[in-house]
């Protein structure tokens, strides 16, 4: 690293918030906890009391708590974060286009189901690590912990996930993606965004959410072949390096997927090992499972 980009680096404003945004009793904390009990334990699977003893809810409240949530049950759920369940969800080794129009998508320009419209930042821009850009950032309660949620004029540019807590190492995460970026904290910009993304009634192909993709050409294709998983399927490293024409880059592929700015909107939570391993997620595996005990809910209802 320069001396500029240093500089840069340590005059980039820290992560603030201005008010306390996380609410009393949030579902996500008892969720993740009973999630973790699961991810622990799910080969004796334990049962509803068992959970609900081990984070403080009556077997009632819990039962409602997961429903309310995900629309499932921990039982269900149980089954959704099981090894046997990701090897189902694995693709068949359908090429990741074909596939989409076997399922009746419209190709590339539909993506997937958040109907997402996306552009890349030429290699020009990405090579000036944000010089120029600014970036709009806030802080939202979501399904999945606190969301942080990055934007730029031309659409949603990352999203992450914390705890509370973690977010001043969220903000430092991301913005070391882009540290020559001007960061300004505004809630009002990002907050239709935070509604578009998680809420499934708001998913609409005739309000597309908008995207830009701040990576390298190789980091572009790994994420563009990730937007083409449909939701309730999952694929392989290697059959995404496949999907892109580079059969023999797994290796490239699992580190272009780690490096996604855009958790959840860019699906990387779909990308398991060969096995159905879950393997690493950059917030966690915990909510990595979340994520797709979640989307279960959505595809069961």
């Amino acid at each position: 690293m320069n001396a500029q980009m240093t500089m840069n680096t340590l005059m980039k404003p820290s992560a603030i918030l201005q008010n306390d945004i996380t609410p009393e009793g949030s579902d996500y904390e008892v969720v993740r906890r009973a999630i973790e009990k699961i991810s622990l334990d799910y080969r004796d699977q334990p049962s509803l009391e068992v959970l609900a003893e081990a984070v403080g809810e009556t077997p009632t409240g819990l039962q409602k708590l997961f429903t309310r949530w995900a629309g499932l049950s921990p039982k269900a759920f149980l089954q959704a974060v099981t090894l046997d369940h990701a090897r189902r969800l694995l693709d068949s080794g359908m090429p990741l286009l074909e596939t989409s129009f076997e399922l009746g998508m419209s190709g590339p320009g539909r993506l997937h189901d958040l109907f997402v419209t996306h552009e890349a930042m030429s290699p020009g821009d990405y090579k000036t690590r944000g010089a120029g850009l600014t970036i709009r950032y806030g802080y939202h309660i979501s399904p999945f912990g606190i969301a942080l949620i990055m934007v730029t004029d031309r659409g949603l540019a990352g999203l992450a996930f914390c705890d509370a807590g973690g977010e001043r190492a969220a903000f430092a995460d991301m913005s070391g993606r882009w540290p020559n970026a001007s960061y300004v904290e505004d809630m009002s910009a990002t907050q239709p965004y935070a509604a578009r993304v998680f809420d499934p009634t708001l998913w609409r192909a005739d309000q597309p959410l908008r995207v830009v993709m701040i990576g390298t050409d190789f980091q572009l294709r790994v994420w563009e072949a990730l937007l083409r998983i449909p939701m309730g399927k999952a694929c392989t490293y290697s059959s995404i390096a496949a999907s892109i024409g580079a059969p023999n880059a797994s290796r490239a592929v699992g580190a272009a997927v780690g490096a996604n700015p855009m958790s959840f909107v860019v699906p990387c939570h779909r990308a398991l090992g060969k096995s159905g391993a879950l393997t690493g997620y950059h917030w966690g595996l915990t909510r990595k499972r979340a994520i797709l005990g979640w989307e279960a809910g959505q595809v069961a209802s």
